[in-house]
Formats: C-alpha cells, sequence, structure tokens
C-alpha cells in the first residue's frame, strides 16, 4: 500500500538555467521530502527538441499532503517555466481497459501482475470484439465487454465500436488503454481521443514482416532476432513514440512454432513493463521520441 504523503512531480518545458534548483527549493521550503530526482535535458543532436524533462518522487509533510494544496504550490512552477507539469498521489492507482482480440498471453500475464500486486493499477475492464476470454477475466473478477465486429466490417462499423469503447473510456474514468494484442487498426478519430493514453505492442519486425503469422514469416527468412515494440498509439500504423524494445537470438535450430512461443514470452514482458512504466509516471513524450526515467 502506498503511502499517502508521497507524490510523483513530472515536468517537461524549454530548457533553461536553474529549473532543478527552484523545483527543490520550491519543495523543501514546503517541509517535503525528496526521495528520488531524475532528469533529462534533449540537447544533442540534430533532432534535438530542446526540452528539459523531469521527474520527482517526493513525500509532503501531513499538512500538505493533499493534492489540491500541493497543485497550489507548484502552480507558479508552471507560470514561470511555462511547464507542462503533473501532480500524481501514489495511493491513486491508475485504471486500466485492456483491448484484445483472439491471443491473450499478454491478457492473461496483465491480468496476473495486477491480481498479484505486481503491477501498480487496477484493470477496470477488458474489451474485445471475440468473446474467447470471457472466461478468464470472470476468473479474475474483472468486467468483460464484448463488441462484436464482423470479418471485413465497414469503416462506419468500426467507428461505431470504436465510440462504444471511447463511451467506456469515458464512464469508467480509464487512465490508460492497453492493446494487448487488439489486431484492429483504430480510425484517426479514435487515436486522437487516445492521445498519450494508449499503448500498443508489436512483433519487432515491422514492417519486414506484417500480416498473418508474422513468427512464420521470420522463420522462412532465418533471422537471427526477434524481439517486440511497445509504443505510444497514434494514426500512424505502429509508428508511435517508443516506450521499450526487447530482443532475443534465436538460431535454426528452432522451428517456426518455436520462434512463437519466444515472441510472445517478449510480447508479455515488453507490454508489461511499458505499461508499469507508464502508469508509474515514468514515462513523458518529447514529440516523436519519449523519455523514460528507469
Amino acid at each position: 500500500m502506498s503511502d499517502p504523503r508521497e507524490f510523483i512531480l513530472t515536468l517537461s518545458c524549454r530548457d533553461a538555467k536553474g529549473i532543478v534548483y527552484t523545483v527543490s527549493g520550491l519543495l523543501y521550503e514546503a517541509g517535503c521530502n525528496i526521495l528520488d530526482s531524475q532528469q533529462f535535458g534533449d540537447l544533442l543532436g540534430a533532432d534535438a527538441t530542446g526540452l528539459f524533462f523531469m521527474r520527482v518522487h517526493f513525500e509532503a509533510p501531513a499538512a500538505r499532503a493533499d493534492p489540491a494544496a500541493l497543485e497550489a504550490l507548484v502552480a507558479p512552477l508552471r507560470a514561470k517555466f511555462k511547464m507542462d507539469l503533473q501532480l500524481h498521489a501514489l495511493l491513486r492507482r491508475p485504471r486500466l481497459l485492456l483491448l484484445v482480440s483472439k491471443h491473450g498471453h499478454c491478457l492473461n500475464d496483465l491480468l496476473f501482475r495486477c491480481r498479484s500486486g505486481q503491477l501498480p493499477a487496477e484493470i477496470a475492464g477488458v474489451a474485445s470484439n471475440h468473446p474467447d476470454f470471457a472466461e478468464l477475466c470472470a476468473s479474475h473478477g474483472v468486467p468483460f465487454h464484448h463488441l462484436p465486429l464482423a470479418t471485413g466490417a465497414s469503416a462506419a462499423a468500426k467507428r461505431t465500436q470504436e465510440l462504444q469503447i471511447e463511451r467506456l473510456v469515458t464512464g469508467q474514468q480509464i487512465d490508460l488503454v492497453v492493446l494487448a494484442r487488439y489486431m484492429q487498426i483504430l480510425s484517426g478519430e479514435f487515436c486522437a481521443f487516445l492521445k498519450g493514453r494508449a499503448i500498443n505492442i508489436h512483433h519487432s519486425f515491422l514492417p519486414s514482416f506484417k500480416g498473418a503469422k508474422p513468427y512464420y514469416q521470420a522463420h522462412e527468412r532465418g533471422v537471427k532476432l526477434i524481439g517486440a515494440t511497445a509504443h505510444y498509439v497514434t494514426a500512424e500504423l505502429d509508428e508511435g513514440p517508443i516506450i521499450e524494445q526487447v530482443v532475443e537470438r534465436v538460431d535454426q535450430s528452432r522451428g517456426p512454432e518455436d520462434f512463437t512461443a519466444v515472441g510472445r514470452d517478449i510480447e508479455s514482458v515488453v507490454l508489461a513493463r511499458a505499461v508499469r512504466w507508464h502508469v508509474e509516471h515514468r514515462v513523458l513524450l518529447n514529440g516523436r521520441k519519449t523519455v523514460v526515467f528507469t
């Protein structure tokens, strides 16, 4: 159980002198104890954004351990540095909505991690275009929403189904949508609705191995590394800001089913890691990239 006096402060702004000094000094003067602090300035390379990023984990004194009071405390920082600043109470567990189709390995992994306390989040529901995992979700006490979508459905039908998901997100106060092998291409409107609060997982063969059975395609080409990538969802298919990637070496002694098994294990680990970092407020968007404080 998190201490009700512990909070996470995240911020980004144009890089300038004195940001760390000002932030730490403000918290010190308020009687807060900084437990951990990380920062990064994106200043190197032709693609540098010139932005400064910071994550501060601190403990507030009992008299100030209130989100409203702390918001008032840090408000001057926003004005002085024109910051994108967020304050998060560790006591509140972010609420997740998982989307899944017919492959349940990532879903099963996330359900177990949340139930066992390894992932500091609450799965508020699971939505799927297939009914396959209703019993699995029931065994974890998680609401399951079957939102059918026929093969070859029109764009209008897909959008109607997406609006059902949007209503779930709004009605259930969802903080993060996780595409746990949800095999549908999302519309631009849906991606805009989910901007910055939806994570997807895919095998790292893109764009070389698209379509059905990518691990079989990889085996046919004799690849030596297989892996997975977790990224934020954007309207550009599988091109959102990357959060985490992992690869594992394979060789000719393994068959296509072995490739698939290894790939699914990696997908589960990478997605769980990305979700954990997001709900722990360790990931900050930096244009088309991310800054991840691990």
